[in-house]
């Protein structure tokens, strides 16, 4: 049971993800640290927490081990977010996204070994499965990297392995799959096609797909990957530990029936939306054409048990987006 003894460092902490990270467990009762450079987070996303009297936030860099060791004294988990994500990005610049997400990683690691952490829970990512044909994606059977980021967190697994194997420091990686929800960035080159969709149907400006829309993605509710991480950080199961799981719902949806269900749910608020079209681009370098993910393993080991379906998660996300970013 969480207690006001217990501390989690949330790294990314700011982002999309890690904030959510950080409202959740400090709504449960944790002490939360906040670490993050604000690269790709945004201080507006830990107003609900900043006069927190159990949150701490440290503006800092994973690139520098000793912000890493300092953000981690008196630490009892990790829940590791902190990353440059984006394909196109780290086709872009390889080396950045490499220093972030590789060299950061193993000083995250490094220093949550010295500190004697309990456990490291690290966000992986489904691009690991790379060219894997195989649907539905199962954790073992793992394909060739089609981009820079994808190898960035396919080292990260292997990093982590070592680390549980070699010092005894508990590990577990979670493999997101699309994840979206509220506070997610609808803004910049390298915003998340949900929110950016979004966005761009609010300002009646015509979405474009990538490819002939038939690509598909198990998009997953931010509420399903809170739920990954608390029984990632919380399970008592030996048998679950150091190892990687699928955080998705286990359904896939293509890109035009994404736009579909976007433009339903956005008309209620605005009927206009209804007339915007929908623009047919290239295919994006790097991109996997499909995706869906086995959560069987995540069930079994973990007791998972996603509770937004895509339609659901939408519903939510689109009145939170509706609500906070109309002009």
């Amino acid at each position: 049971m969480p207690n006001s003894n217990q501390t989690i460092l949330i790294t990314g902490g700011a982002g999309f993800i890690g904030s959510n990270l950080c409202d959740y467990f400090l709504a449960k009762g944790y002490k939360v640290v906040c670490l993050d450079n604000f690269a790709t987070g945004h201080l507006h996303n830990l107003k609900e927490c900043i006069n927190n009297p159990n949150f701490r936030l440290i503006e800092g860099d994973i690139r520098n081990i000793k912000v890493c060791s300092e953000a981690v004294q008196g630490v009892d988990f990790v829940l590791h977010q902190a990353a440059l994500g984006s394909v196109p990005r780290s086709i872009n610049d390889p080396i950045t996204t490499n220093e972030v997400n590789v060299s950061g990683f193993l000083n995250m690691l490094v220093a949550a070994r010295d500190a004697k952490v309990k456990r490291f829970v690290y966000a992986a990512s489904s691009s690991t499965y790379g060219d894997s044909v195989g649907l539905p994606k199962v954790e073992d059977v793992i394909g060739k990297p089609l981009s820079p980021y994808a190898i960035t967190k396919y080292v990260n697994e292997l990093y982590a392995e070592i680390f549980s194997r070699t010092y005894g420091l508990e590990t577990i990686g979670l493999r997101y799959f699309n994840v979206f929800g509220r506070k997610q960035d609808p803004n910049g080159a390298y915003a998340a096609v949900i929110p950016k969709f979004v966005m761009q149907f609010m300002n009646y400006e015509s979405p474009i797909i990538n490819g002939d829309g038939n690509f598909s993605r198990d998009f997953t509710y931010i509420d399903n990957v809170i739920q990954m991480n608390e029984l990632a950080m919380t399970t008592q199961n030996p048998e679950a530990l150091n190892s990687v799981y699928n955080t998705a719902f286990g359904d896939r949806t293509t890109l035009t029936q994404l736009v579909g269900y976007l433009k339903e749910n956005l008309v209620a608020f605005d009927s206009k939306i209804q007339d915007v079209t929908i623009v047919y681009g290239p295919n994006r370098e790097g991109d996997i054409p499909h995706s869906l993910a086995s959560i069987d393993k995540a069930k079994r080991l973990l007791g998972y048990n996603p509770k937004f379906s895509i339609e659901d998660g939408l519903k939510e996300a689109i009145k939170w987006y509706w609500e906070n970013l109309k002009a």
